[in-house]
């Protein structure tokens, strides 16, 4: 949208003059600050992403530049129009598939209107018709009115989504839904694009129409994301709302690679920082004793001196302790402790060790075919197929959660197998997890929560501590990078690469398809 102060005209978009600036935002939620001070201009060449772990205010922030939301803190400008799509989207009773292909060519049917008016002003020489024309003619012309319509269709095609304009959005799944708004909105002509989850829902020939869409967007874009192939593909900047040494929100210019760098150059100079603050006090403390040792075990000069001479030193000594306590005193750790970071345990497992063997096993109405596998200690294989080709069935079959329909499963007797399920466990809502191992994987703030006040991302994390706390040697892992943030996605997938564990992935995660690209593959 954009801010018109005038509805019956159409909302142009402004091309590379359009901007957002956002200067020194802060914004609170539920008692908890997510973000202060975060100061961003974005501009018609942008390919913004903001990224950070669950719960840092993403959402939050693509509302705030949206105006869908007020900060408390802080303001926006906006020049030109905008289209946001949300993560969820409510259906009203009655509104239909049309009812959203029409709002979104509102504004280029009223400019292709307005210029049909214009020019029959023209032919009949009214006055001022001339001016009337010229700005039609303008307005049409920046909205590609001509060509809206099939723009829109070509989009929903794309996204495989509903074409039935009388069907009410109210039968179909939130996918469905989810695909119509997001058709309407590549098809659209704003100046930004502000999208939120955008792969969600989305199928591979979807997630490539997306990639192109943004790619060849004439404005800018925003993109709240945990795909990460989408933000290597088209991101060219990045707003890291995880947390700094600093305390700052963190910008990263030059794409994916770019910031990953930064930020691991970030973090060890935090951890530097930290450890030397650590160790200074500890060098603090220590003079400390040892000068409160001297003082009690007496100074004792050489042999044949006086009584007197000791007697002289012990002030000195006196002096040097306060000397010491002072400095111990004016000590402060101003650098605050590091976020916890993926500690991966040493899954000890021999190479070639006979783990599991399966032999023509068959899911009815679940696998198509049946699967023969033999896997060993440091064993890979990707399992890859669409949606209802059994993937996450084979797993279940494989971690020994359900039984095949034929065919024989022998798990060896070395084989400690551990799944992590595409969905999370049902835990006792009041369970709080203090016992579990951490693995870089939970805050201490996670250890005393109760699970049913966690966030979906630190379930997941809590679901694989429990998994690599199982110490196996066949881990199966479906779609991991669920709920995951980007980066720890990266560092799950360089530690799957190391372990000596055998590892079984299941993944429609492009990116994580792409690292694993060496692997054996079993195509469903």
């Amino acid at each position: 949208m954009s801010e018109n102060p005038n509805p019956a005209m159409p909302r142009l978009p402004v091309g590379a003059l359009a901007q957002i600036r956002a200067q020194n935002l802060s914004m609170t939620l539920g008692g908890r600050q997510l973000f202060t001070d975060v100061s961003v201009t974005i501009t018609s060449r942008s390919r913004l992403a903001i990224v950070g772990e669950n719960g840092r205010g993403k959402t939050t922030l693509l509302h705030l530049f949206s105006s869908d939301l007020a900060p408390d803190s802080g303001h926006v400008n906006r020049v030109g129009t905008w289209s946001l799509s949300r993560q969820a989207m409510t259906a009203h009773a009655g509104e239909t598939v049309g009812d959203l292909i029409i709002e979104a060519l509102k504004s280029p049917h009223a400019a292709l209107d307005a210029l049909n008016s214009a020019s029959e002003a023209l032919s009949r020489n009214l006055a001022g018709a001339d001016d009337s024309y010229a700005a039609a003619l303008d307005a049409a012309t920046r909205l590609d009115a001509w060509d809206a319509d099939r723009r829109i269709d070509i989009a929903l095609a794309a996204l495989n989504a509903c074409t039935n304009r009388d069907r009410e959005l109210a039968t179909l799944s939130v996918g469905q839904r989810y695909r119509v708004r997001l058709a309407c909105l590549l098809g659209g002509s704003d100046d930004f694009w502000l999208l939120d989850e955008p792969t969600n829902h989305l199928d591979a020939a979807g997630l490539d129409f997306l990639t192109k869409a943004v790619r060849s967007h004439t404005g800018g874009a925003v993109i709240v994301s945990h795909d990460r192939a989408l933000l290597r593909d088209v991101a060219n900047e990045f707003l890291d709302l995880d947390p700094t040494e600093d305390g700052k929100v963190a910008q990263y210019a030059g794409g994916y690679d770019a910031w990953v760098a930064g930020k691991q150059r970030q973090r060890e100079k935090w951890e530097s920082d930290f450890q030397a603050q650590i160790a200074e006090r500890a060098r603090l403390q220590d003079a400390v004793s040892a000068a409160q040792n001297r003082l009690s075990t007496g100074w004792r000069p050489d042999k044949g001196t006086g009584k007197h001479q000791r007697q002289s030193h012990a002030p000195g000594i006196v002096r040097a302790i306060n000397r010491e306590r002072e400095a111990l005193e004016a000590h402060r750790i101003t650098v605050p402790t590091p976020p916890p970071k993926l500690n991966w345990p040493d899954l000890k497992a021999p190479a070639g060790t006979p783990l599991l063997r399966c032999t023509e096993v068959k899911l009815e109405n679940r696998l198509k075919n049946p699967i023969s596998l033999d896997i060993s200690a440091g064993d890979r294989l990707v399992i890859t197929g669409p949606n209802g080709a059994g993937k996450s069935s084979l797993l279940a079959l494989i971690a020994g959660a359900i039984e095949p329909s034929s065919g024989t499963v022998k798990r060896l007797q070395a084989a400690r197998i551990a799944l992590l399920s595409q969905e999370v466990p049902v835990w006792d809502p009041m369970w709080v997890p203090r016992s579990v191992p951490r693995f870089g994987l939970l805050d201490s703030e996670a250890h005393r929560t109760e699970v049913g006040r966690m966030s979906e991302g630190q379930k997941r994390r809590l679901h694989l501590a429990l998994v690599l706390g199982s110490n196996p040697n066949l881990l199966v892992l479906d779609e991991p990078s669920n709920h995951l943030s980007a980066a720890l996605v990266d560092d799950i997938t360089k530690a799957i690469q190391r372990t000596q564990a055998a590892v079984i992935v299941a993944s429609h995660d492009r990116q994580l398809l792409r690292d694993l690209d060496q692997w054996p593959r079993l195509q469903l």
